[in-house]
């Protein structure tokens, strides 16, 4: 646990300045709290001497009034700038911690985000980032005015009575030990209950996101129903774990409860005997005082200490998975002279033990446009994945202009290739910042230039706002033919040598077709270009066809060289032909319609 806990204080440790300031004046709130009972006793000691008719020195009491108003106040001041200090450490905190989360997050491979929820994720974040915030502040604020105030305390009653101060030193120890032993199993509790919090808030992200697939197929019900069920185990976890910790913290408090027994009783009956003033005797008492309450505050930095722990668990595993490789981080820039791309011997799977591709070798001349042709699984999305770097072989190689990617930097190879995806995934903005997502210092007449040559233009300059118009969350404001000429225009602008295209031109209707096909044949232009074809007009229109079976390369040639042979290319030419139902199916295991 104190690993767990120092790994927090060090993981902000930028924050010391902040940190220094909010215990300082916790200090000076402790020691101001320290000055009351010492007056008191002053002020009883004063009045005490009218039983003994002697006489009182009014002056003293006077000043002992005033001091106990200025400790007051200096205690009021102090504690509300150690406030001030707080918010804004817990504001920082926030801040610092999102940052890192999320640029690590950013640099994590393909990998962790196909096994993890978005909502999950964002759920892992709060969750720390509110733990780790609440248990700073209470840390900084509580813990050494705790230590400062206990030790000074201790000390002044040592003074006056050395058996009430050893009574109160044992308070400690019994404390901290019977709080110990609760604290494992609670935090596995903590887990499971952070567990289903993850998977209700992960599923919730998914329905929201999907909500017109979720409606389309009247799952609403079923939806909540997996939400609720998840909410209910956790209230389900919720109460052996409160009644863990609250039962055992009745047996701590009771063991506090039996030791200040001991101690009001032994300064009183010592009081009665005539060995303490009365003065002495308040003043033992309030110091009694002043240690029971942060004792029992202990339980809530115990508590919170734990609950940071626990909840920032996930947080500190993602921070902990490995980035993208840094060898590939910190390696060469790929220089893109001609736009060969060169697969050798590529063998890759997902699972290690089920192989995509087997041996994969192929080479796109530069300037050339590249089909893959395959059944659904063959592994066409996956060579387009392998080359942006997304995944890395397990064996084989990928060179483009016969440079290793594995050994150049991923933004260089990246900034090598332009992608327009099946599903034109746009943000939240506006249409311009849209098209200048991959080059935001564009120009103006550059976006448009490329707006043009997308053929979306005409359409953006049709809306109130044109180019500054905001589209809404994933583009909803617009049509699919819309959609996907923005993501044409966007890799227009971003010119990269290279081009995929996970062609997506079954969906619109034949006048978008035809805008964006002439948009398409635009951007290849030049290119050397590999394409996941959905019709087979587009691969009757490629340089070069690749067929793949059984993530191996079947056979490589132009349409015209394919077509006299007996192999998949030839046989989907026969089936474009044939105007069955058996020809249709067919076609559709290659995700192809004719």
């Amino acid at each position: 646990t104190m690993k767990s806990l120092w790994r927090i204080v060090q993981f902000t440790r930028e924050l010391w300045p902040y940190y220094v300031g909010v215990a300082a004046f916790s200090v000076l709130v402790a020691a101001t709290t320290q000055v009351q009972p010492l007056l008191t006793k002053t002020i009883v000691d004063e009045v005490t001497k009218l039983v003994g008719s002697h006489e009182v020195r009014t002056n003293v009491v006077i000043w002992a009034v005033l001091g106990i108003f200025v400790a007051d106040l200096g205690q009021n001041l102090f504690s509300n700038i150690g406030g001030i200090i707080g918010d804004q450490l817990q504001a920082r905190l926030r801040k610092t911690l999102s940052e890192r989360y999320f640029a690590h997050l950013l640099k994590l491979p393909q990998r962790y985000f196909d096994t993890e929820l978005s909502g999950k994720v964002l759920n892992q974040l709060n969750r720390s980032i509110d733990q780790i915030t609440t248990f700073a502040q209470a840390f900084s604020n509580n813990f050494l005015q705790f230590i400062f105030s206990t030790v000074l305390s201790l000390v002044i009653i040592s003074l006056y009575s050395w058996p009430v101060a050893l009574m109160l030193a044992t308070l400690y120890p019994i404390f901290i030990w019977l709080t110990m032993r609760t604290s494992g199993k609670w935090r596995e509790y903590q887990t499971d209950i952070n567990q289903q919090a993850d998977a209700a808030t992960g599923r919730f992200a998914e329905a929201i996101g999907q909500v017109k697939v979720v409606k389309s197929f009247g799952q609403e019900r079923r939806e909540l129903t997996h939400f609720q069920r998840r909410y209910q185990r956790m209230i389900e976890l919720t109460w052996p774990q409160s009644k863990l910790w609250h039962g055992q913290d009745f047996k701590r408090k009771l063991v506090l409860n039996v030791i200040f027994l001991a101690v009001y009783g032994y300064i009183c009956l010592e009081a009665v005997n005539g060995r303490y003033g009365l003065g002495t005797m308040v003043l033992l008492l309030q110091y009694a005082a002043l240690i029971r309450m942060p004792i029992f505050s202990i339980s809530f930095i115990v508590d919170q200490s734990q609950r940071a722990v626990a909840n920032t668990r996930d947080y500190f595993a993602a921070m902990d998975e490995a980035t993208e490789s840094s060898a590939t981080e910190h390696g060469g820039t790929l220089d893109v002279t001609r736009g060969q791309v060169k697969f050798t011997e590529v063998v890759f799977g997902y699972e290690v033990k089920q192989p995509v591709l087997r041996g994969l070798s192929f080479t796109l001349e530069p300037g050339t446009k590249t089909a893959l042709v395959g059944e659904s699984g063959e592994g066409k999305t996956t060579i387009t994945n392998l080359l942006l770097g997304l995944y890395v072989p397990q064996n084989g190689s990928i060179a483009i202009d016969g440079q290793d990617i594995s050994q150049v930097s991923r933004a260089s190879l990246r900034a090598a290739s332009s992608v327009v995806f099946q599903e034109p995934a746009l943000f939240s903005g506006t249409i311009y910042e849209n098209i200048a997502y991959g080059r935001p210092d564009a120009s103006k007449a550059e976006v448009e230039a490329a707006a043009r040559a997308a053929n979306a233009h005409e359409f953006i300059a049709k809306f109130e706002k044109g180019y500054k118009a905001e589209i809404g969350e994933r583009g909803l404001k617009l049509s699919g033919g819309q959609k996907q000429r923005i993501a044409i225009a966007r890799a227009l602008l971003k010119d990269a040598p290279i081009l995929i295209l996970d062609e997506a031109t079954s969906s619109l209707d034949s006048k978008s077709e035809h805008l964006v096909q002439e948009a398409l044949e635009r951007l290849m232009k030049g290119r050397t270009t590999l394409i996941i074809a959905h019709r087979l007009s587009t691969i009757q229109s490629v340089d070069t066809i690749i067929t793949l079976k059984n993530g191996r390369l079947e056979e490589q040639g132009s349409p015209d060289e394919l077509a006299q042979t007996s192999g998949i290319y030839a046989e989907l030419l026969k089936l474009q032909q044939g105007h069955t139902t058996s020809a249709a199916k067919r076609l559709k295991r290659y995700e192809l319609q004719a």
